[in-house]
């Protein structure tokens, strides 16, 4: 049995430099460097081994279990599988990632842990000396800068990130192992998917840092009774459709705010033609143009800033698969259509 999970492009295609083939040397790594409250390799606790175990055959998996060891990922045991990829499991059992480790071919310059997450920090942004000390460790990696999105998960010394193309990953805080998975959570003996508080938290706190003056505000024209967020792109023809149901949104009561999302390749171009308007209604009225008619506004000579860029990058931490992507202001996404009866329960709204 495989986890439920999306697998995403292989990761060194997406941030390996092709020429850092070959690992740089673990020299100047602290022997504890990847484990924390977890026993050193070959000393494996056979309580916990077999507790683990029976969690992962209660939830279904059938694939035949090989070793357990303490995995690279910091508070994770490494659980390989026959034939699958391995499993990288909690002491407690609960959080789940499935996906090989790659090691960071990046020179370690930080090798001091720095301290790491609580509860309450879940789904927040990484501190700034904890990502000043992760980018430090990623100089051979490339689309990995200060505006790389970082933020703590459930499990403390594992880091989610993403792209500013949206592709998320995970990796260790040292920077030092990277994957392509995504934390899946155990509960009643069951895999129930996605860890939904995470990215629940995780959204709320991308939509925060959002410049409310670069949104192109759709208020309620009742009495205001949910807020949406939308990424969007002009040349998205569903984003198009959606687009269309605004005025009805608007009389039940909600407010849309619109992302500049722009994902076609000429999209760029013609958004910051959009926002490049002197005021939040001529923007907002050539936003329609582009969406109802097909019907681009170019940017004045005089317009010299990019005003899409800062929120669209900002996003990234959303991780939008396809546009057009709408969260409600407590930071959940909708994943059915918006055309279904679903979409008007997902609000709140009749």
């Amino acid at each position: 049995m495989k986890l439920p999970l999306i697998k995403i492009a292989s990761l060194v295609s997406i941030i390996t430099l092709a020429t850092t083939a070959c690992a740089q040397s673990n020299e100047g790594v602290t022997s504890n460097q990847n484990i924390e409250n977890v026993e050193r390799v070959g000393t494996m606790n056979q309580s916990i081994d077999s507790h683990l175990r029976q969690v992962l055959t209660q939830a279904g998996i059938k694939t035949q279990i090989t070793s357990i060891a303490p995995s690279n990922l910091p508070n994770m045991y490494q659980v390989t599988l026959a034939g699958q990829a391995p499993l990288h499991i909690t002491k407690d059992g609960k959080y789940v990632i499935q996906g090989e480790l790659q090691k960071n071919p990046s020179k370690r310059v930080v090798t001091k842990t720095l301290p790491r997450s609580h509860r309450e920090q879940i789904g927040q942004p990484v501190s700034a000396a904890v990502k000043s000390a992760m980018l430090a460790n990623m100089s051979a990696l490339k689309n990995m800068s200060h505006k790389t999105p970082f933020f703590y998960t459930a499990v403390p010394g594992v880091i989610w990130g993403a792209t500013l193309e949206g592709v998320p990953f995970l990796l260790s805080d040292d920077a030092q192992y990277i994957t392509d998975g995504e934390i899946s959570v155990i509960e009643n003996g069951q895999f129930v998917g996605l860890d939904t508080e995470f990215e629940q938290r995780k959204n709320q706190s991308v939509l925060a840092t959002l410049d409310d003056k670069q949104l192109i505000r759709y208020p309620a024209t009742s009495t205001e009774k949910a807020v949406i967020y939308v990424a969007d792109d002009v040349n998205c023809p569903y984003c198009r459709r959606l687009h269309q149901q605004i005025p009805m949104l608007n009389a039940k009561g909600v407010t849309v705010n619109v992302i500049g999302y722009p994902i076609y390749k000429q999209s760029p171009a013609q958004m910051r033609g959009i926002w490049c308007q002197t005021d939040a209604n001529s923007r907002r009225q050539a936003f329609d143009k582009a969406m109802l008619q097909g019907e681009m506004t170019p940017a004045s000579a005089s317009c010299e800033v990019d005003h899409v860029t800062p929120n669209r990058d900002k996003a990234a931490g959303l991780a939008v698969i396809a546009t057009p992507a709408i969260y409600r202001e407590d930071g959940v996404l909708y994943q059915a259509s918006f055309e279904s009866p679903e979409f008007l329960e997902f609000l709140g709204v009749e």
